[in-house]
C-alpha cells in the first residue's frame, strides 16, 4: 500500500507541475506541491507505529500546507489530487475519526472564490474526499480480515497437527505396544521351553516372529497414515483373544448382538480399548484368565475385558494407554470405566456410540 501510495503522490504532483508551468507564475505551486508531496511520502512509512502527538503534528502541517498549495495551484486538477492523496493516506494509516476530519477539512481550500462556483467545487470535492475515505477503508479492512483469516488457517493447520501427532502416539503406544508385550511373553515362553521341549520351543518362537512382523507393519501403517482395509471388528477381536492366549494368558472371546458394520473411528477405538485392555492384564493383572465381550446394542457397542488377577489398577493416572483410550473415547462422545476389586480381578468397560 506504501508504494501505491508513491505511485499516486508523485503521478498527482506531475499533474500540478504540468498544470502550473503552463501559467504565469508557476513556481509557487511547484514549491509547495513538491513539499506536500515529500510529506505524503515521508508519512507512508514514519507514521505507522508512533504515538498520537505524531500524527496529529503532520496532519496538521499537512491540512495548513495543503490549503497554501491548492490556493497557489490555482485550485487546479493537480492540487486537488494531492488533497485526496491526503485523504487515502489518513484513511488508511490513521484511526478512522482522524481521516473524517481530514476529509471533511479538505474541501475548505475552496474558500475565497465566487460563492456560487465555491459551493459548486467544494461540493464535488466532498464527495470525492468521502469516495476516498470509504473505499480505503473497506480496502483497509479487507486486507485486516485476510491477515486475520491467514492466522487463524496457521492455528487451525498447528491444532490438526497436534491432533495427528497425538493419534500417531497413540496408535504407536496402543498397537505397537501391545504387539512387543506378546513378542516379549513368547520368546521368554520360548527360552523357558528351549532346554526341555525344543519342537515346542520352536513353534512360540515362530509365533513371536510372526507378531514382530505384525508389529512392523504397525508401525509402518501409523507412520504412513494408510489405513488398509481390516476385517470385521468381531473378527479382529477373536483373532486378538486367540493371540493372547497363545502369547501365555488363556483368553476368551464372546460376541452378542447383531454385528454391523461401524463407522471406521468407532470401529478403530473399540478395537484399540480392548488391545489396551489386554495389554494391561498381561502386565499388570497377574491373571489366569481373561475375557473380551463385543457387545452390540441398537444404539451403541461396548467392549468389555475382564480378568480374574489381582484387581490393582495400572497407576493413579491409569498410565498413558488409558489416558490415550479416554481421549480416543471421549472424541467419540463415549465412556470409559475401569472397575478393579482387590484379589478379585478388574474389568475395563468402552462404550462407543454408533
Amino acid at each position: 500500500m506504501e508504494r501505491v501510495l508513491w505511485i499516486l503522490s508523485v503521478g498527482a504532483y506531475a499533474v500540478l507541475v504540468l498544470e502550473a508551468v503552463a501559467g504565469a507564475n508557476p513556481w509557487p505551486a511547484i514549491a509547495s506541491g513538491a513539499a506536500f508531496t515529500a510529506l505524503l511520502i515521508a508519512g507512508s512509512w514514519l507514521l505507522p507505529g508512533r504515538a498520537w502527538g505524531w500524527w496529529a503534528g503532520y496532519v496538521l502541517v499537512q491540512i495548513g500546507l495543503g490549503l497554501v498549495m491548492f490556493g497557489a495551484a490555482h485550485a487546479a486538477w493537480g492540487g486537488t489530487l494531492l488533497l485526496i492523496v491526503l485523504v487515502v493516506q489518513a484513511a488508511q494509516l490513521l484511526p478512522l475519526r482522524v481521516a473524517v476530519v481530514v476529509t471533511l477539512v479538505v474541501p475548505f481550500g475552496h474558500v475565497g472564490m465566487d460563492l456560487g462556483e465555491g459551493l459548486r467545487e467544494g461540493a464535488g470535492m466532498l464527495v470525492a474526499a468521502l469516495m476516498a475515505l470509504v473505499v480505503t477503508r473497506l480496502l483497509r479492512r479487507e486486507r485486516q480480515t485476510r491477515l486475520a483469516l491467514v492466522l487463524a488457517n496457521e492455528q487451525l493447520a498447528q491444532l490438526a497437527t497436534t491432533q495427528e501427532r497425538n493419534r500417531v502416539a497413540r496408535d504407536i503406544h496402543d498397537g505397537l505396544g501391545h504387539y512387543l508385550t506378546t513378542v516379549q511373553m513368547q520368546i521368554r515362553a520360548g527360552r523357558a521351553l528351549l532346554g526341555r521341549d525344543p519342537q515346542r520351543a520352536d513353534a512360540v518362537l515362530a509365533q513371536a516372529e510372526d507378531q514382530a512382523k505384525e508389529a512392523l507393519s504397525e508401525v509402518r501403517r501409523s507412520v504412513s497414515a494408510l489405513r488398509a482395509p481390516r476385517l470385521p471388528l468381531q473378527d479382529r477381536v477373536e483373532r486378538l483373544a486367540r493371540e493372547t492366549s497363545q502369547s501365555g494368558l488363556p483368553t476368551t472371546s464372546e460376541a452378542r448382538g447383531t454385528s454391523r458394520a461401524l463407522p471406521p473411528e468407532v470401529e478403530e477405538t473399540l478395537y484399540r480399548a480392548a488391545q489396551e485392555g489386554l495389554t494391561n492384564v498381561r502386565r499388570h493383572a497377574h491373571a489366569s484368565q481373561a475375557h473380551v465381550l463385543l457387545e452390540y446394542d441398537p444404539a451403541e457397542v461396548r467392549v468389555v475385558v475382564g480378568d480374574d488377577g489381582c484387581g490393582d489398577a495400572p497407576g493413579p493416572s491409569g498410565g498413558f494407554g488409558l489416558t490415550g483410550l479416554h481421549e480416543r473415547v471421549a472424541g467419540l462422545g463415549g465412556t470409559v470405566l475401569l472397575d478393579s476389586v482387590p484379589g478379585k480381578g478388574s474389568t475395563l468397560t468402552v462404550t462407543a456410540p454408533a
